[in-house]
């Protein structure tokens, strides 16, 4: 399914959320779509189940996943109700991307141009204006 860098700095977890985050984001995985198991996903990827755990419980708090007590983890609808307070993260965070790429030299055509490009697919224009 993918891989982990066990060499990185990034902790495991966080490598796993972001990488399901991604698969979810992409539409790997469906909403309403039944993840891996814990077990089965520590098995395939060698880590410890609590690893696993842990990434599920952080995908849930940030809205991606949910749990069904004996069933496991599903992928959350995204139902276009927008979370203002993660909306104000993520535009914060981007803004500090924004201006380190100033910062590097990028051109703002080409990040415009990103942008473009990354919200054809995802259907990105059902929130503009």
């Amino acid at each position: 399914m993918f891989e982990l860098d066990l060499r990185s700095r990034k902790p495991i977890y966080e490598q796993l959320v972001d990488k399901l985050k991604e698969l979810i984001i992409n539409e790997v995985f469906k909403p309403d779509e039944q993840l891996p198991s814990v077990r089965a996903l520590a098995q395939d990827l060698t880590i410890n189940p609590n690893t696993i755990q842990k990434a599920y419980r952080e995908l849930e708090n940030q809205g991606f996943i949910y749990s069904l007590k004996g069933k496991g983890n599903f992928v959350s609808q995204n139902n276009g109700v927008m979370d203002t307070q993660k909306i104000d993260l993520v535009l914060n965070e981007l803004e500090k991307l924004i201006q380190e790429a100033f910062y590097l030299g990028v051109k703002p055509s080409d990040l415009i141009a990103v942008i473009e490009k990354l919200k054809a697919p995802k259907g990105g224009d059902e929130y503009y204006d």
